[in-house]
C-alpha cells in the first residue's frame, strides 16, 4: 500500500509539472526571457523557499541545516542544472511541449538516475544495480521510440502546420538543445544526493519524513535560478527587451504576474511530490532509487497527453500516433518492471 501511496504522489507532483507550460500561452506582450525570469523567480525561488521552511527543526534555522553539510555541492550541481533548464526551456520552443519534454526527460531520465548510482559505487551489472539499469534501459527505449514518432510528425506536416503548432518549430536545432538540457539536468538529481546530510539532520531534528528534503531542493534551484537569472538579463539588455516587465497595463502586469506564479508552483510541485512519494518508498530500494525515472517518464507521458490536447499531433498520420502510443506504453512498462522486481 505505501508503494501505491508514493508512487500516486510522484505522479501528482509530475502531472503538475507537465502542465506548467500551458500558462505560458496566457501570458501577454512578454518576450520568452521576461517570461521565463519572471516565473523562475516563482519556481525556483518563492516556492523552493516556502517548501523549505516546513522542514525546520524547531528551535533551528534554515543556514544552521545547511550547516550539516552538502550545501555547497548542491548548489553547484544547480548552477549546472540551470543550463539544462534553461535549454530545457528552449526545447519546448523550438519542439513543442510534447516532443520537447519527452527528449529532454528522457535523456534526464537515464542520466539522473544512473549517475548517483555510479557515484555510490554501486555495481549496475548484478542484483539491484543490474533490475536498475534495465528500468532505465526500458525508459530509454520508451524515450526513443517518442523520438521516432516526432521525427515522422515533422515529415508528415506542412511547413505552415508545423509554425501552427509550435511557433518556433525547428527539429534539428530542437533535438540537440533537447539533449544537451537533458544531460545538464541530470544535475538536479545529483544535487540532491549531494545534500544527503542536510536531509539527516532534519529528519534527526524531529522533522517528517515527507517534508525532509524540501531545503535541499531549494538549495539546487537556488544554484538554478543563478543560471537563468544571468541568461535572461542578458537577453533583455541584448533584445532590449527590459522595459517590457512594467510596460505592460496594469491588468497585463497582473494577469502575467497570475500565470506566472501559476507556472512557477505547478513545475515546483514535481519535485515537492517527488521527495513526499519518496518517503513511502524507503522499503523498497530498488524503486527508490529508480523514483527520478519514475518521475521523468511520468512527466513525458502528461506532457504528451498535453501535447495532443493542445494539438500540437494534429494533422498526422494514424501510423504517427501507433508509435507515439507505443513509446509511451513501453516507457510506462519500466516502472511496472522495476516495480513488480521489488514485490
Amino acid at each position: 500500500m505505501n508503494t501505491l501511496i508514493g508512487l500516486l504522489i510522484i505522479a501528482i507532483g509530475s502531472f503538475g509539472q507537465s502542465s506548467s507550460y500551458v500558462p505560458i500561452n496566457k501570458v501577454k506582450n512578454w518576450s520568452w526571457e521576461s517570461f521565463w525570469l519572471v516565473q523562475g523567480i516563482f519556481a525556483w525561488l518563492i516556492f523552493p523557499l516556502l517548501g523549505a521552511l516546513l522542514a525546520i527543526p524547531a528551535g533551528s534555522s534554515l543556514l544552521e541545516l545547511w550547516g550539516a553539510g552538502g550545501a555547497l555541492p548542491a548548489m553547484v550541481y544547480g548552477v549546472l542544472w540551470g543550463v539544462g533548464g534553461l535549454t530545457f526551456g528552449l526545447s519546448m520552443r523550438y519542439l513543442g511541449v510534447a516532443l520537447g519534454q519527452s527528449i529532454a526527460l528522457g535523456t534526464c531520465a537515464g542520466f539522473g538516475t544512473l549517475f548517483p548510482a555510479l557515484f555510490a559505487g554501486k555495481d549496475l551489472l548484478h542484483g539491484e544495480g543490474l533490475m536498475l539499469l534495465i528500468g532505465v534501459c526500458i525508459t530509454l527505449a520508451g524515450i526513443a521510440i517518442i523520438g521516432y514518432a516526432g521525427s515522422l510528425r515533422s515529415k508528415n506536416m506542412t511547413e505552415e502546420e508545423k509554425r501552427a503548432a509550435v511557433k518556433d518549430f525547428a527539429l534539428t536545432k530542437g533535438l540537440l538543445v533537447a539533449l544537451l538540457a537533458g544531460v545538464m539536468s541530470a544535475c538536479f538529481a545529483l544535487g540532491l544526493d549531494a545534500g544527503t546530510p542536510i536531509k539527516q539532520a532534519a529528519l534527526d531534528g524531529g522533522v517528517e519524513a515527507l517534508y525532509a528534503g524540501l531545503p535541499v531542493i531549494f538549495l539546487v534551484t537556488l544554484g538554478g535560478f543563478f543560471t537563468n537569472a544571468v541568461y535572461c538579463i542578458w537577453q533583455n539588455i541584448k533584445n532590449k527587451t527590459g522595459k517590457e516587465y512594467l510596460s505592460v497595463k496594469g491588468s497585463v502586469l497582473t494577469n502575467n504576474l497570475l500565470f506566472c506564479a501559476l507556472a512557477g508552483v505547478l513545475w515546483y510541485s514535481q519535485f515537492f511530490g517527488l521527495e513526499m512519494g519518496k518517503s513511502f518508498l524507503t522499503d523498497s530500494p530498488v524503486l527508490l532509487a529508480f523514483s527520478w525515472s519514475i518521475l521523468m517518464s511520468l512527466n513525458v507521458t502528461f506532457s504528451n497527453v498535453w501535447g495532443i490536447l493542445l494539438k500540437e499531433w494534429k494533422g498526422v498520420s494514424n501510423t504517427t500516433i501507433t508509435v507515439l502510443v507505443l513509446g509511451l506504453v513501453v516507457l510506462i512498462s519500466s516502472i511496472i518492471v522495476v516495480a513488480m522486481a521489488q514485490a
